[in-house]
């Protein structure tokens, strides 16, 4: 009974009007006394914001704090890839003929999580990382890789949370929630970025739209309370650390692998498909 009454509230919690209260309350200046038991309850280290606690005007100028400078090291091994967040590995591995299988008992296929965009192509057998990032983690997101933007693509969806509970009993969690997706071009190929946005969250923002350019560790976009990030790469273009599983904790910047020229000869040309 516990467990429906739980399902039973996520889906209407999952309501963008609902979500979108929530939202307004957290940007208000009242929402700023709650700062103090946000930090108690989730066992936030608050020594690592880089202001002073009651610098913050509200709960979401708290939420999407930037660290102090140093805090974060940014892994110098020639050609890695880094984690864009703090987080907690969902799942990693290979994709399988455009599916990404079993995240918390979940099969995820590129055609939903990226929306049919002709990118794809390009992934269908690339290497995945799902990172969710609790309510005590930093919330802004980096660049995994130094390139350019090739395309950013928001899609508009539900706000479902993305916790344990959600994402092991509402089905597709991840293709279903609103999406914020950057493609990043860089030296080998291209990775995908898709930033899930979770409930009460009013958006998914770039932390400046005009940059298109970005340097690994470099700032990319943040949430306004917290969500999930998953990381793609392409076909034959990534070798993964062999010792990250499920469950794995990470720091943004820390090596997550090293990246590759691809070795398949009969690999599909990038597609140029573009939308807002």
């Amino acid at each position: 009974m516990a467990k429906q009454l739980l399902r039973l509230m996520t889906e209407l919690s999952s309501r963008k009007w609902l979500s979108q209260i929530m939202g307004r309350f957290s940007h208000s200046r009242l929402s700023r006394h709650l700062i103090p038991a946000f930090i108690r309850i989730y066992q936030i280290p608050a020594q690592e914001a880089e202001k002073e606690i009651h610098e913050y005007r509200s709960l979401n100028e708290f939420f999407s704090r930037r660290l102090k400078i140093g805090l974060r090291t940014i892994d110098d091994t020639a050609d890695a890839m880094v984690s864009p967040v703090d987080a907690t590995v969902s799942f990693t591995g290979t994709i399988h003929a455009g599916t990404i299988l079993s995240v918390k008992g979940q099969d995820y296929t590129l055609s939903e999580l990226l929306a049919n965009s002709p990118r794809m192509e390009n992934y269908l057998n690339g290497y995945a990382f799902v990172l969710y990032l609790s309510p005590t983690d930093y919330h802004r997101i980096h660049s995994p890789v130094t390139g350019v933007q090739t395309e950013s693509e928001h899609l508009k969806g539900r706000v479902y949370p993305v916790n344990d509970f959600a994402m092991t009993h509402i089905r597709n969690v991840l293709s279903r929630n609103e999406r914020l997706i950057t493609y990043i071009a860089h030296e080998f190929g291209e990775v995908a970025v898709v930033k899930v946005g979770a409930m009460n969250v009013s958006s998914i923002r770039y932390a400046d739209e005009s940059v298109k350019e970005y340097q690994i560790g470099g700032e990319l976009a943040y949430f306004e309370f917290g969500s999930t990030v998953v990381l793609l790469t392409e076909n034959d273009t990534f070798t993964p650390r062999g010792d990250l599983k499920p469950g794995s904790k990470v720091k943004m910047g820390e090596l997550l692998g090293l990246l590759h020229p691809r070795t398949d000869k009969g690999q599909q040309p990038h597609s140029h498909h573009t939308q807002d």
